[in-house]
C-alpha cells in the first residue's frame, strides 16, 4: 500500500513528460521552417490558403495567392513548405479535362428510381 502512491505519481509524470517533450520539439520544427523561409517558396497558411513568398519581413511575409494579388502575413501563420510533389498532385487528371459523361435514359431512370 506504502508504494502504490508513488507508482501512481510515476504512471502519471512520466507520460506527461514525454508528451512535452515532443511538443517542444515540434514546436522547434516549426519555427526553424519559418525562420527559413525565402522568397519564391510555395507555403499554406494556418487558415489552408496556398501562396508563393514575394517578400519577407522579420515579422510577416507577403504572399501572392493570384496573379498578382499580394497579402501579407505573420511569420506564425505559415503552417508549411509545400514541395513540388505536393504541388503537382493538385493538377486535373485527363480523365476530368474530358469533360461531361452523359448517362442514358435508362441510367438516368435508374438513378431516380432507386430508394
Amino acid at each position: 500500500m506504502e508504494l502504490l502512491f508513488p507508482l501512481l505519481l510515476v504512471a502519471l509524470l512520466v507520460p506527461m513528460f514525454l508528451g512535452v517533450r515532443r511538443q517542444k520539439r515540434e514546436a522547434e520544427k516549426v519555427t526553424t521552417m519559418q525562420e527559413s523561409l525565402k522568397v519564391g517558396d510555395q507555403v499554406t497558411t494556418t487558415s489552408g490558403l496556398y501562396g508563393t513568398v514575394v517578400d519577407l519581413d522579420d515579422t510577416t511575409v507577403d504572399l501572392e495567392i493570384a496573379e498578382d494579388v499580394i497579402t501579407t502575413w505573420l511569420r506564425q501563420a505559415i503552417r508549411d513548405v509545400r514541395t513540388e510533389d505536393e504541388t503537382t498532385d493538385e493538377t486535373v487528371t485527363d480523365e476530368a479535362e474530358a469533360g461531361p459523361v452523359e448517362e442514358s435514359a435508362e441510367q438516368t431512370e435508374t438513378r431516380l428510381t432507386k430508394d
